[in-house]
């Protein structure tokens, strides 16, 4: 099936769930929508803090077809999105069209589904993935840089893998600088602020067996932690593991 088709699915309800592992090699993204007088302050905020927030397309004001996916809407072909005011969680629909404004500005995210498929092509398998579960994430200590209204603290996506593949795991990530790149952390979460590994503060909690070690990714999902802090009019974002589907082939942003 190829992306376009799977935006039709998504479109008209019949995928509904997580995104992981159902585009192949296509790029998939993380979704921020804010009014006109913030879009700025989120663009300096994603530059400095490029890991967790790495921008492949900006939408002008109103737009909402990207120039990465054919016959594309933004406001209808993402399965679930968030909707904040004001900082606090107010609906997650799966279309926004009843909210869309002509000054809203579209921000695409890299996300680590990119760098997911690449280590599932190297014959690694990906544990949530095996599961059918979302890929369970964690607001951590990892303080961003600061730009405008927006700050806070790292999010982080983790995915358990056996010690003796961490460093191919490392390896692969590393490829994808423009998709989070490689791991922010190995090993112990009380390190950089998790406190119960069982407990994500978004996804769903994936067991981590004796012989396997975490490791964590920055994530996509920085901007909406950012935003509970900036408390802006409203933020429209993707729900966590729910992401938008491109026409880019995962190859284009390997280094």
């Amino acid at each position: 099936m190829n992306a376009e088709n799977i935006r039709m699915k998504i479109r008209t309800g019949e995928h509904s769930g997580p995104t992981s592992g159902i585009s192949g090699d296509k790029v998939q993204a993380n979704l921020a929508i804010l009014p006109k007088e913030y879009a700025f302050d989120f663009l300096l905020f994603a530059l400095r803090n490029s890991k967790p927030v790495p921008i492949i397309e900006v939408l002008e004001a109103g737009e909402f077809t990207s120039r990465y996916a054919q016959n594309s809407d933004i406001r209808t072909d993402v399965p679930l999105y968030n909707i904040y005011k004001k900082g606090k969680l107010t609906n997650t629909v799966s279309d926004i069209k009843d909210e869309w404004r002509d000054d809203f500005v579209t921000f695409l995210i890299g996300c680590s589904f990119t760098f997911e498929q690449a280590i599932l092509d190297a014959g690694i398998n990906i544990k949530h993935i095996d599961e059918g579960r979302n890929v369970a994430m964690y607001k951590t200590n990892i303080e961003t840089v600061p730009a405008g209204i927006f700050s806070g603290e790292t999010v982080v996506s983790m995915r358990p893998f056996k010690k003796e593949l961490i460093d191919k795991v490392i390896n692969i990530t590393n490829d994808f600088p423009n998709m989070h790149g490689g791991p922010v952390h190995v090993g112990n979460p009380q390190e950089i602020g998790i406190e119960n590994i069982d407990s994500p503060d978004y996804g769903d909690s994936i067991a981590i067996a004796e012989d396997e070690v975490p490791v964590f990714w920055a994530c996509g999902v920085t901007p909406q932690n950012a935003v509970l802090k900036a408390r802006p009019e409203i933020l429209i974002s993707h729900a966590p593991g729910h992401m938008f589907i491109t026409d880019i082939n995962n190859e284009e942003y390997k280094n």
